[in-house]
C-alpha cells in the first residue's frame, strides 16, 4: 500500500538549507577560480614584459661602437706588443681606432699579409707576431707549448711579442666570449701592464673548463694583480677587438694561432716545432 504520510517540515528546511549552501560553495569556488584565472594572465604578461625587456636589454649591450680607444702598449694594427714578459711597449696615449679604416675583407683568399710587420736591424729584437682567439683550443695548446719560450726569448731581448686578440670564434660562442675574452686582454694591458703575460697565460690554461663569465674573467685577473672589472663588465675595448678582428681578416688571416717571426709567416705542417723554427731565425738574426 502506498505510503500518503506527508513529508515533515523540519526535513524539508534542512534540504533547502542544504541547497543554499551548496550554491554558495559552488559560487565561491567559481569566484576563486575566476580570480586564479585572472592572477594567471597578470602573471603571464609580466612574465612576457620581463623577458621582452630582457631581450633587449641584451641586444642594447650587444651592441658594439665602430670606434673606441686603443689601450697603453696598443697600436693601431690592432696588436698589444710585450717588450719584456712584465713590460709592454711605450706607445702614443689617445690613440683610437675605426672599423672604417681596418679594410674590406678579400672577396677570395690570399696570402697572409699582416700590417705593421716591421724588420729588425741587426741588434735589435725580432718582431714575433701573434693571432691569438681566446676560444681557441689551438691557440690554447700552442701556449702551452710554447708559453715558456716566448718567456725565455721576450726577457732575453731576442723578441718583441705582439698579440693580435681576433675575435673569428664568436660565431660560435653564445657568450660572445672571443670577443670578451680579448676585451680583457686589453682591459689588463691598459690597467696592469705588468700582469699581462701572466693573465694570458692563465686565460688559454682555463680554455678546457670552458667560456668564463665576465665575473671569472675579472677575478682571474685580480688573482693575476690586475684590478678591471669595470673595465671588463662596461667592454671599454670591444669596439678595438672589433677593429682587430676585421683588419686581420682584410690581411687575409683566416685562422688562428697565426704567427709571424720578422716577417716570415710559421707552417705548422712543414715545420710542427715551432721553437726549433723560431730559435733558427733567432739564432740566424744574432749572427
Amino acid at each position: 500500500m502506498a505510503n500518503n504520510s506527508p513529508t515533515p517540515r523540519g526535513d524539508s528546511a534542512a534540504a533547502r538549507e542544504k541547497a543554499r549552501q551548496f550554491s554558495a560553495q559552488q559560487a565561491a569556488s567559481q569566484k576563486r577560480k575566476g580570480l586564479w584565472v585572472k592572477i594567471g594572465v597578470l602573471v603571464a604578461v609580466v612574465a612576457i614584459i620581463a623577458i621582452v625587456a630582457a631581450i633587449v636589454l641584451q641586444q642594447n649591450k650587444g651592441q658594439v661602437a665602430d670606434a673606441g680607444p686603443v689601450p697603453a702598449g696598443g697600436n693601431t694594427n690592432g696588436g698589444i706588443t710585450l717588450v719584456t714578459s712584465t713590460e709592454l711597449a711605450s706607445t702614443e696615449s689617445g690613440q683610437t681606432v675605426d672599423l672604417n679604416n681596418a679594410g674590406a675583407t678579400p672577396t677570395a683568399a690570399g696570402t697572409p699579409a699582416p700590417r705593421g710587420v716591421v724588420k729588425a736591424e741587426a741588434g735589435d729584437p725580432l718582431q714575433l707576431i701573434m693571432y691569438m682567439d681566446a676560444n681557441c683550443v689551438h691557440c690554447a695548446d700552442f701556449e702551452s707549448e710554447y708559453g715558456d719560450d716566448l718567456k725565455t726569448w721576450l726577457d732575453a731581448k731576442d723578441i718583441t711579442l705582439e698579440y693580435r686578440n681576433v675575435a673569428f670564434l664568436d660565431r660560435g660562442s653564445p657568450t660572445n666570449y672571443s670577443s670578451r675574452g680579448a676585451n680583457a686582454f686589453a682591459c689588463v694591458a691598459n690597467e696592469a701592464p705588468a700582469s699581462y703575460f701572466s693573465f694570458a697565460t692563465a686565460v688559454f690554461a682555463h680554455h678546457a673548463e670552458g667560456e668564463m663569465t665576465n665575473a671569472e674573467l675579472a677575478q682571474m685577473a685580480k688573482d693575476n694583480g690586475a684590478d678591471v672589472e669595470s673595465c671588463i663588465e662596461d667592454g671599454t675595448y670591444r669596439p678595438f677587438v672589433k677593429y682587430t678582428t676585421q683588419a686581420a681578416l682584410a690581411d687575409s688571416i683566416s685562422g688562428t694561432p697565426s704567427v709571424f717571426l720578422n716577417g716570415e709567416e710559421w707552417n705548422g705542417t712543414s715545420d710542427p716545432d715551432f721553437k726549433a723554427w723560431a730559435q733558427d731565425i733567432i739564432d740566424a738574426h744574432k749572427g
